[in-house]
């Protein structure tokens, strides 16, 4: 079969796409998971939209293909011309420009039959062998459109008539369009609207511009949809380590987004082991709509009790809290610390203890999830108190370990 550039399953090019910015140093034959033909076949595609972000370096090992984005450069998300590239039927593309020129405006109203006729007699009945479109297929694109809120459907006795949907003045969104597609989960969306409206775009730089959520877009917007009919979804993962398959049947309840490295989580309820969990996004390869939960409420109430416990998004099963307390000195002019410690405590408390002293204590379901942000005071502890005496253990033996790194056996006296 010839390569084509469209693509039918996303979840086949995100990976790669992800292993090209993220990794990019990996070579064809280091590619395990396909064939060599397969990973040739992706990275034409993936060259086809985004070619001048494109690179390789030539090793001894083979070519690494890897993809580079400077955001000084180029402002808008470069992905979303991944998500905007799909595979479609010359019949399903002909078929959907006719139905939008027949009902131009929404003043027009028709029923499927009305519409039947009038897109065989004027506009295909002309061609020597034309695309025959029946009364069923008709209806089932204009129910598909009246879903996605193109196409009003409006029921008059026995008969259904169907309309085009008002269009929207938009005029002076510009501005808040483009920040939403460059920042809010499912951004895309936004940068559909723009494109229809012909935006200008480029208004805005990000210092942290986290380009790579755009690949989870069907994943995050499949799980949005399972959260409005407060339905199960089962979820398909995968460990990078081991490329294994996992399903597992979840209850989702709410999105977290990491505001320190852009990563975002489904924060659930696991059927299978009975307790809340979370997944991250990039590791999901399918969402499997399910039946409605009817402890979806309920479920959300208690996660929303936990949550100031919930450091990140480790939620331990059996719920057991561990406590965190550390001293950490501040002078006078340094004010700024202080003011960092309150405004990043999150559920925790601050509390002035007098001679620049002040400690900080929390209850958390994991530790180890604060380990990298205790870790930015290093230089300030002066005492130190886990629960948890296996991490204050990991944590005291790493201070150690950098202290013979630099030479100073047993730290500072």
């Amino acid at each position: 079969m010839a390569y084509s550039e469209l693509i039918k399953n996303f979840e086949k090019v995100r990976s790669y796409m992800r292993d090209f910015y993220i990794f990019g140093f990996r070579s064809r034959e280091e590619f395990g998971r396909k064939s060599p033909r397969s990973y040739d076949d992706e990275r034409r595609r993936i060259e086809g939209y985004l070619q001048e972000y494109m690179g390789f370096h030539q090793t001894d090992a083979g070519k690494n293909v890897f993809i580079s984005v400077d955001s000084r450069n180029g402002r808008g998300n470069p992905f979303y011309r991944a998500l905007k590239t799909c595979s479609f039927t010359s019949g399903d593309i002909t078929l959907h420009f006719i139905i939008f020129d027949i009902l131009s405006s929404a003043d027009e109203k028709m029923t499927v039959s009305q519409l039947a006729d009038i897109i065989y007699e004027d506009y295909l009945s002309h061609f020597e062998a034309p695309v025959l479109y029946d009364i069923s297929t008709v209806r089932k694109k204009l129910d598909e459109y009246v879903k996605l809120g193109l196409i009003n459907k409006e029921k008059k006795g026995r008969e259904v008539f169907y309309s085009r949907c008002p269009d929207t003045d938009l005029t002076g969104w510009d501005d808040a369009l483009e920040f939403f597609s460059e920042t809010a989960p499912c951004g895309v969306v936004g940068s559909y609207i723009m494109d229809a409206e012909n935006a200008a775009g480029s208004r805005f730089a990000f210092k942290h511009h986290y380009i790579t959520q755009a690949l989870d877009s069907e994943i995050l917007y499949s799980l949005f949809e399972a959260m409005h009919e407060k339905a199960e979804v089962t979820v398909s993962t995968y460990r990078r380590d081991s490329n294994e398959e996992n399903l597992c049947l979840v209850v989702p309840l709410r999105i977290y987004i990491s505001v320190g490295n852009g990563r975002q989580y489904l924060m659930c309820y696991n059927k299978n082991y009975r307790c809340f969990d979370s997944f991250r996004l990039d590791h999901i390869k399918a969402v499997r709509a399910g039946e409605v939960s009817d402890e979806f409420d309920e479920l959300r109430e208690r996660l929303r009790e936990i949550g100031p416990n919930i450091w990140g998004v480790v939620c331990n099963r059996d719920h057991h809290l561990e406590h965190v307390e550390f001293v950490i000195r501040a002078s006078e002019k340094e004010a700024f610390i202080v003011e960092r410690l309150e405004r990043e405590k999150r559920s925790g408390e601050v509390e002035a203890l007098g001679g620049g002293l002040y400690r900080f204590s929390a209850d958390v379901f994991d530790t180890y999830e604060m380990v990298p942000w205790i870790r930015t005071f290093i230089c300030r502890i002066v005492e130190l108190d886990f629960s948890n005496s296996m991490v204050e253990s990991q944590f005291r033996s790493d201070i150690e370990a950098m202290y013979e790194l630099y030479d100073i056996p047993g730290g500072e006296e």
